[in-house]
């Protein structure tokens, strides 16, 4: 006779937390399954409980290498989000911050969470000072495979995405900073450049990010996030930072020089010696811009 499952959320996801622990990771899964199907059956919301129990069963899927269910797992947003906002709430805002950037890695479009982090960012330096990171709990790493799904999804999904990027671009590009978001600007571009020099070009991209949601409006942040796209094989994200780079300071030679770069390694080779052209009319003598006309132009016979 098969044992009485429990009857509660906390005892199965107890009883799910012994099966795995025993390697029995179908049967975990299957208790966790049901623990959810109790918490949304009692039609009140419990996000931190919710959060666990699909992070629980996602390790269950990944134990058994289904992959599929996995990904849909880690990326069920709702309750992270939800749990976001009642932290914000109780003031809570290392762990809102937590939640709002796992989010994001799943999908760094979602403007909720983009604005959550916005409000974070402040209230942490606000209260902890410029090391507030250094003070944060560790944020859960999303799968890879699981933020390259969900940037994949078609139609409707897809569409809402680029939605939300257009409306995150004309947000911050109609917004005034204010003298407290530069400064707050400045400091996350630092640590965007103290990151490159340790070669950790994705976390550095994140950076640069963060600083331009509080202002966008300095060409060297362009350009050095253009560096790491750069370094990261990204030529197409190169060439559209450079260009924002060069709106802001039309005479950013390394700007030109990254795009000249960029536009060599998509084959567009008319538009990086363009590039490099306006490049040597302001620094005549720069070397290593006169050594990629060469490698260009050799690329053209």
């Amino acid at each position: 006779m098969a044992p009485k499952l429990p009857d509660s959320v906390e005892g199965l996801r107890a009883a799910g937390n012994q099966s795995f622990r025993n390697g029995q990771y179908a049967e975990a899964s299957a208790l966790y399954g049901r623990a959810l199907q109790l918490l949304q059956a009692r039609g009140c919301a419990d996000p931190e409980e919710e959060s666990v129990l699909y992070s629980n069963r996602a390790a269950c899927h990944l134990k058994d290498g289904n992959c599929t269910d996995c990904i849909k797992d880690c990326t069920s947003m709702k309750p992270l989000l939800r749990r976001a906002a009642a932290y914000e709430a109780l003031e809570k805002y290392p762990q809102a911050y937590v939640d709002y950037k796992t989010v994001l890695q799943i999908d760094n479009s979602v403007m909720s969470a983009l604005e959550g982090i916005n409000r974070m960012t402040r209230a942490l330096m606000d209260s902890l000072g410029p090391e507030w990171r250094l003070k944060l709990p560790s944020v859960p790493v999303v799968p890879v495979s699981a933020q390259k799904r969900w940037n994949s999804l078609p139609s409707e999904n897809h569409n809402e995405t680029a939605k939300s990027k257009s409306k995150e671009t004309a947000t911050t590009k109609s917004r005034v900073p204010s003298a407290g978001d530069v400064e707050r600007a400045k400091v996350l571009k630092e640590e965007g450049n103290e990151l490159v020099k340790k070669g950790n070009h994705k976390k550095a991209i994140e950076k640069y990010s963060e600083s331009l949601l509080f202002s966008n409006l300095e060409s060297a942040t362009y350009s050095n996030r253009a560096l790491c796209h750069l370094v990261l094989k990204q030529y197409k994200e190169a060439v559209k930072d450079c260009s924002e780079a060069l709106k802001l300071d039309g005479k950013n030679v390394k700007a030109f020089y990254r795009r000249a770069q960029a536009y060599k390694s998509l084959k567009d080779y008319k538009s990086s010696l363009a590039d490099i052209s306006s490049l040597l009319q302001i620094e005549p003598r720069n070397g290593p811009a006169q050594k990629l006309r060469q490698e260009v132009n050799q690329s053209l016979k």
